[in-house]
């Protein structure tokens, strides 16, 4: 059985699509800093959406007749940078988020690390020097 028409629309619709957001939109190629201590990673956001339609039209002979259309929507979004930093990794986002649920999920890391070298000190451990040396230049400088 022959394929119908609008088969074709759609199959050249969803490969252009392809060809617009492939993984390389959403995780981009990483950038390092000039001396080589941080790779920042950006992060996107890919939203799309796809319609088609179309129908047969009636006629007198047996030429069969169509008439269709499809059409595709492609946005992306910057969401967030990875910075890697002496093994650390954050996530940095664009939008510092909507509720306080978010804020609170975002800084739940940096909480605990707070809290861990707190209770370092108090038992007398200290920190070790040469893990506080290795992270100089990485910590966030607005905090």
């Amino acid at each position: 059985m022959p394929e119908h028409p609008i088969e074709g629309m759609m199959d050249t619709t969803l490969e252009k699509i392809k060809q617009m957001a492939d993984v390389n939109s959403i995780i981009g190629d990483p950038i390092t800093s000039p001396d080589g201590s941080t790779v920042i990673i950006p992060v996107s956001t890919v939203k799309y959406g796809f319609v088609s339609g179309g129908s047969d039209l009636p006629n007198k002979s047996d030429k069969q007749i169509f008439g269709g259309g499809t059409g595709a929507s492609v946005t992306i979004s910057p969401t967030a940078f990875l910075t890697i930093c002496s093994g650390n990794v954050k996530m940095l986002r664009i939008d510092p988020g909507s509720t306080s649920i978010d804020r609170i999920i975002d800084l739940t890391p940096d909480l605990i690390e707070k809290i861990s070298g707190m209770i370092k000190n108090k038992n007398g451990k200290g920190q070790d020097k040469a893990k506080s040396t290795e992270t100089k230049g990485c910590e966030d400088k607005d905090k």
